[in-house]
């Protein structure tokens, strides 16, 4: 990797840091409610910036839907790629576990294509303001809900590296504002995750200090921005030899992480996709810190008891993906452009280009704001 002039400031550097956002805990809440957790759970996920639980979700319930909604998007892709002349089949044969790694095959960058295109289904939904685990968010953040616009499904098919994720904080792809915003995430599989079928690892503690560590763009030729382990060391003061751990999730389970512990996804050495879910959260009335283009939508709160969710804000139409490459690049993206383009690119240094940072406006600098 290149070395970074240091001596030249980035959009996203920082010497500020919140310790306090993403240590303390809290006031708990005083009733018992469906499915919070114990505290010495919650003591671990500001301790330690994460937490595994295990046998959370109803799997029949509330994952099985989800499965169900992601073959149906799976079936679109297909028909819309063998309409349009890109695959000779559709591959009907095939299920959940592996229909989405032929149609890859056929057309490589197809699982990137579903990733930045997928739409906001029901049973997502269902899944993102589920009781039990909105229940599990008021420990975190408290009883003022909101969600948080970075949802994603995740459409790791076996050995690909588009879908291998290296170090990083996920404050660090958002605006500076999120440095200062406790933004917790659920990592849900939907199958068993271990080592060999890519599930994540996190430097355990390298929260405590509240800080975001130097990033650069773009890893390989994906669309992410990476963290080195010297920085991670060096910045954030995290023994690399001791404090990365693994964390395997059953299905049924979830990992819970905050914004800015450092983790990253395992390549897939399976022969069957990894598919997962996260969501994210955020005490309403804080920005989304998504360059003032998506914002947040309110799940819950003490003094609506009978709130309605809005879901308008996150329609098709209002796709992150497809709203950053309208701002972003000087060119229409076809319906098959397997691209991706983020504001995020502008706020780190650049060490390698390809085909996601190459369509980038030249003259296009997003407002960093704290």
């Amino acid at each position: 990797m290149p070395p970074s002039d240091k001596s030249k400031r980035f959009p996203g550097e920082s010497d500020e840091a919140y310790p306090e956002v993403f240590t303390i805990k809290p006031p708990q809440p005083t009733e018992k409610k469906p499915g919070q957790l114990p505290q010495h759970m919650i003591d671990q996920f500001f301790n330690d910036g994460y937490v595994i639980v295990d046998k959370f979700f109803d799997c029949e319930k509330d994952l099985e839907p989800c499965k169900k909604a992601i073959e149906l998007e799976v079936d679109i892709l297909a028909n819309k790629l063998f309409k349009g002349g890109k695959i000779k089949q559709l591959y009907n044969e095939y299920g959940l576990r592996d229909r989405l790694t032929y149609i890859e095959k056929a057309f490589p960058g197809a699982n990137m294509l579903l990733h930045k295109t997928v739409k906001l289904a029901q049973a997502f939904r269902d899944l993102w303001t589920n009781e039990r685990l909105l229940n599990v968010v008021e420990q975190l953040i408290g009883p003022e809900i909101s969600g948080n616009p970075i949802w994603n499904l995740r459409t790791k098919t076996p050995n690909n590296e588009a879908t291998t994720v290296p170090w990083h904080q996920d404050a660090a792809y958002l605006d500076n504002r999120a440095y200062k915003i406790l933004q917790p995430t659920a990592w849900i599989p939907l199958l068993d995750t271990n080592e060999k079928n890519g599930c994540m690892r996190v430097v355990s503690g390298a929260h405590r200090k509240g800080k975001i560590a130097l990033h650069q763009c773009c890893w390989r030729d994906t669309t992410y921005i990476m963290l080195d382990e010297e920085e991670i060391a060096n910045t954030l003061g995290a023994d690399m030899e001791k404090d990365v751990v693994l964390c395997p999730v059953p299905y049924g389970g979830m990992l819970l992480i905050n914004n800015v512990i450092p983790h990253q996804s395992l390549p897939n050495l399976s022969d069957e996709i990894r598919w997962s879910l996260d969501l994210r959260w955020q005490k309403t009335g804080l920005p989304a810190s998504f360059y003032n283009m998506v914002e947040t939508v309110e799940f819950r709160s003490p003094t609506k008891p009978n709130l309605k969710i809005d879901w308008s804000p996150y329609d098709v139409d209002a796709n992150r993906h497809v709203v950053a490459a309208k701002e972003l690049t000087e060119f229409q993206q076809d319906e098959f452009d397997t691209t991706i383009q983020g504001p995020w690119m502008r706020k780190w240094e650049m060490v390698h280009t390809n085909a996601n940072t190459d369509g980038l406006k030249d003259d296009h600098v997003f407002g960093i704001s704290h």
